[in-house]
């Protein structure tokens, strides 16, 4: 290909879970397309951001936290999708926290290490760090474990040296033509969007097993007049946890469903009314049937 000819291709972001993939992704795309929350494994699904500058187009792969727990169903199926991402992309981008390496850290790491694809290491989360001396032992550290293409210190939340990891990425980058229209930014339906916007709001809203124990589905999207009409069931594992999401008089059930709404009209950009039911559906994540049905199928 010219030189002429725009750098583009794959590029997988991986890591343990909570460690900032997708509010990184967010950050790269510059739109909120991936949820989040401060609890561990938000990310259950493989998805595609696009970036097209002038000169390139990255696309890059979120993916589900990788963890060395195979005990559920849901956690092998995260794991898959996770690890079949890393196929077949031009470039590896590898997430540590600022707090130094921990061993849920040494299983992405084997995984990556065992491919033939440059790994850039980015060093998330040094907005925490009271002193930025801590880094250079990291860094030091860092270049041990294996022979990384690049590393790259960052706060995904702040946008500090954000910049420098996507110049470093363009440069492990093929000429090659575009892979998506420069005004697409995610593979993603506008219906997968909103059932993770919902999902967003129960993993931010509860506590313990609840928001491991909830899928959503959305069973209608509609424009209509301008407006976007969304139903949506909320599916939970045991009877036990229903009231628990509805909450009293329904106002648990009230709050996720108000927020998801502006969420969704901020993202969508058009008036939203939500419904929102709330059904039990024993063991769904440990049923491979029921996850494929909930929308959980071999991705990447």
């Amino acid at each position: 290909m010219s030189e002429t000819t725009p750098r583009c291709g794959l590029v997988t972001i991986i890591g343990r879970p909570n460690v900032g993939k997708s509010t990184l992704l967010n950050r790269l795309i510059g739109e909120k397309i991936s949820i989040t929350s401060s609890r561990a494994q938000t990310t259950r699904h493989r998805l595609l951001g696009i970036k097209t500058g002038e000169h390139a187009q990255i696309v890059y792969v979120d993916t589900p936290g990788l963890h060395a727990d195979n005990k559920s169903m849901m956690n092998r199926q995260m794991n898959r999708v996770a690890g079949a991402s890393l196929l077949g992309v031009d470039c590896i981008v590898l997430l540590i926290s600022a707090g130094g390496w921990v061993d849920a850290d040494e299983y992405p790491l084997r995984l990556v290490a065992r491919q033939d694809i440059p790994v850039i290491l980015v060093i998330n989360k040094i907005d925490h760090l009271k002193d930025r001396g801590q880094l250079l032992p990291l860094i030091e550290q860092s270049s041990g474990k294996m022979a990384f293409a690049g590393i790259v210190p960052l706060s995904a939340r702040t946008g500090t040296n954000v910049d420098d990891l996507e110049k470093t990425i363009l440069e492990h980058l093929p000429h090659q033509p575009l892979m998506y229209p420069a005004d697409q930014i995610t593979d993603r339906s506008e219906r997968f969007l909103a059932a993770e916007l919902i999902r967003e709001q129960i993993f931010r809203g509860f506590q313990q097993e609840v928001p491991y124990a909830t899928a959503v589905s959305i069973e209608q999207f509609k424009r209509v007049k301008g407006r976007l009409n969304v139903d949506a069931t909320i599916w939970v594992e045991k009877e036990g946890q229903k009231p628990i999401l509805i909450g009293k008089n329904g106002e648990r059930l009230k709050t996720v469903g108000s927020r998801a709404r502006l969420a969704m009209q901020k993202l969508f950009a058009a008036k939203v009314h939500l419904n929102l039911w709330v059904k039990v559906r024993e063991g769904w994540s440990d049923d491979e049937r029921a996850l494929r049905s909930l929308g959980y199928t071999e991705e990447g």
